[in-house]
């Protein structure tokens, strides 16, 4: 057993050495590359010498000063007996309280960044109640934290990314916030580490000759975010701390003004749950250090409630799920690791407090009424000592029933249209843009300095997804490791489908945005009783697939029918495969008819046109994603059932038309 495990061992340093766990290839190597678009200095160098990241002057040698003085502390104390059931809630699962933190090397997937969240938690709770108990607990976590030499995982990005991002934040607040009552050895040991890992990140992110930088991604924008906090937290303790700020401070100027201009977010409501706390976590920081605000420098921020509105199921418990988010119908059912991740107590964690945050900001009744809705179905947040801070009972909430049914997202080409805000209400989404929006395309060429790293978005371009009575009648597979057009309810030709899929995670690594931002909607038209919409598809297949001409035409008439219409031309004759989804099971019914979902409620499809289209039930199979690193290393797994249904020969021009009736017993 012993030479086993030495040569498993020895396998596994083989393997680090090599690469195999390295980073995703795709990613590694962009990050490795120069751009040959950077000229001279780099622009960062400029942002960092003439953008505020100094302290207020009368914060230098104060201590609380991070997001909250001791007087703002003190009127929380205040809240406390005004708004007794936030306040219950903040206090009423804290980690560091009652979970152990993980011992080193803790490279379990997200564990650390447990730990940087509880070590803000329990410290801020001292700091309001004065409990020696939430003392304790804080710094139990931050010799956890100092525990680890790794702050990550050691064979992906060790100390650069996200856990180390999570655990500046929590340990650097907590430093901050716990300065005067920590002994001297005490200060000495949680700096002396806080220095070191900031120093790490701080060299991997300075920006140098040609780097460029994935603004809009999350692996860019946490890290950042939590060095930020620590360099407002050690400004007077160590010189580095200025750069630290000033680099901070440059990348999030990308950040913001790369930021969605409609709030949609392409990564997908997953990614927003996990990513967008961090940009609200630095504004706060950065105000409170400098009293620069940037809230209104991001257009995108003001409309982000309507994408949380739009984007969730009625119910609140499940999302439409575009891009990378959780594992399709085993989510739905209940079931699976995301499914449990994602719950504390039976609960859905979506950190809809951000939105009390922003209600606040652009004072929003829309916003808070969004923030309302979410939390009267049961939803938690991941901090909820900020829902605390957050919450401003002064704004004027507008209820969700009295807020847009329907909404069109412009600049990323996404619809969204319900019956109602109840619980059993029909809802719908139709999706046809540019992975990151149709202003990307400009942005790329004002900032050369920024690398798309469009990842968690997919070859979906023309695919919906259909909901009703609580059900999920067709749509999307989830999260994938290797994303495929053959998932989604959307085309394929000869079984080639959109942009570069098939190669790794990133289906759109060097291609064209100018081409990508040719796929659009056009002649959108909504109201209660009739959605029609019209996508050009065409440019979301590589030249080399052929693919000429493909318009969508997709209409809805109110209560229950769709009618789906495909123009395709293509350059030689292709067999053709169009998709539609179902979680659980299709049954067919006769010739071109099919049932999805049968059930109380389930939806007929019917094949109006070709008439000898070839059909075919069959599992629908995926990758899914791998650890972290290797996302598209992850194991085959079933997601549901698809139709697909193909020209009965090769053809060069078609027209496929499908009706599609939802049916309630």
């Amino acid at each position: 057993m012993l030479k086993k495990a030495l040569f498993f061992n020895l396998l596994v340093l083989l393997a680090f050495s090599i690469g195999i766990f390295a980073q995703d290839k795709q990613e590694l190597a962009a990050e490795r590359t120069a751009s040959a678009r950077l000229k001279g200095e780099h622009p960062l160098f400029n942002l960092m010498k003439t953008k505020n990241s100094a302290l207020k002057p009368e914060l230098k040698g104060v201590h609380p000063r991070v997001y909250l003085s001791q007087s703002e502390i003190d009127g929380l104390k205040e809240k406390m007996k005004t708004q007794p059931e936030l306040w219950k809630n903040a206090i009423a699962r804290v980690r560091a309280l009652t979970v152990e933190p993980p011992a080193p090397p803790a490279e379990e997937r997200r564990v650390q960044n447990e730990v940087g969240l509880g070590i803000a938690e329990a410290a801020l709770i001292y700091k309001i109640t004065g409990d020696k108990k939430y003392l304790d607990a804080a710094k139990k976590y931050m010799d956890a934290a100092v525990s680890y030499d790794i702050w990550g995982y050691s064979y992906n990005k060790p100390n650069v990314d996200l856990a180390a991002g999570h655990l500046l934040y929590g340990m650097g607040w907590a430093y901050d916030l716990l300065y005067n009552d920590l002994t001297v050895a005490e200060r000495t040991k949680y700096r002396e580490k806080l220095i070191k890992q900031a120093r790490l990140l701080y060299d991997y992110f300075k920006p140098k000759n040609g780097k460029t930088y994935s603004y809009s991604q999350n692996h860019t924008f946490i890290p950042i975010s939590g060095l930020a906090v620590t360099a407002y937290a050690l400004m007077d303790e160590t010189d580095e701390a200025k750069n630290w700020a000033a680099a901070s401070r440059a990348i999030f100027d990308r950040v913001l003004a790369t930021y969605s201009e409609d709030g949609y977010f392409y990564e997908s409501m997953e990614y927003w749950i996990f990513s967008t706390p961090w940009l609200v976590h630095y504004m706060d920081a950065h105000l409170a250090a400098t009293g620069e605000n940037l809230y209104d420098t991001t257009p995108g921020l003001k409309l982000a409630h309507k994408y949380v509105a739009h984007i969730t199921l009625p119910g609140a418990e499940f999302n439409f799920d575009y891009g990378d988010i959780y594992a399709g119908n085993v989510t739905r059912a209940r079931q699976g690791n995301d499914y449990q991740r994602e719950r504390i107590n039976g609960k859905f964690r979506t950190n809809y407090n951000i939105l009390y945050n922003l209600a606040n900001r652009y004072q929003s009744g829309e916003a808070q009424g969004v923030a309302d809705w979410l939390k009267s179905k049961g939803q938690v947040n991941a901090e909820e000592i900020w829902t605390f801070i957050w919450f401003n009972q002064n704004i004027k909430s507008v209820a969700i029933e009295n807020q847009e049914k329907w909404h069109y997202f412009k600049d990323h080409d996404v619809v969204f249209w319900r019956d109602s805000w109840s619980d059993d209400a029909t809802a719908f989404s139709f999706k046809a843009g540019p992975p990151e929006g149709h202003a990307t395309t400009e942005k790329v060429k004002l900032f050369p300095d920024w690398r798309l790293s469009s990842g968690h978005a997919h070859p979906d371009a023309g695919s919906f997804i259909i909901w009703s009575n609580g059900k999920y009648l067709t749509g999307d597979s989830g999260y994938a490791g290797v994303p495929l057009t053959e998932h989604h309810n959307t085309l394929v030709f000869d079984g080639k489908g959109q942009n570069k899929e098939g190669k790794g995670h990133d289906v759109f690594v060097d291609v064209s945005y100018d081409r990508l931002n040719q796929i659009r909607l056009s002649n959108v038209k909504m109201d209660a009783k009739k959605v029609s919409i019209t996508a050009d598809i065409t440019a979301a297949y590589e030249p080399e697939v052929g693919v000429k001409k493909f318009v969508r035409r997709f209409e809805f008439t109110a209560p229950d029918v769709f009618i789906i219409s495909d123009d395709v031309e293509t350059d030689a004759p292709k067999t053709i495969t169009s998709f539609l989804h179902a979680d659980n099971a299709i049954v067919e019914k006769s010739k071109n008819a099919y049932e999805f979902e049968p059930g109380a409620t389930s939806l007929a499809a019917e094949i109006i046109a070709p008439k000898n289209a070839e059909t075919k039930i069959e599992k629908n199979i995926l990758t899914a994603p791998g650890r972290p690193g290797s996302v598209d290393k992850g194991e085959r797994e079933e997601r549901g059932v698809r139709l697909a249904i193909s020209t009965a020969e090769k053809v060069s021009k078609m027209k496929l038309e499908t009706k599609l009736k939802i049916k309630r017993k």
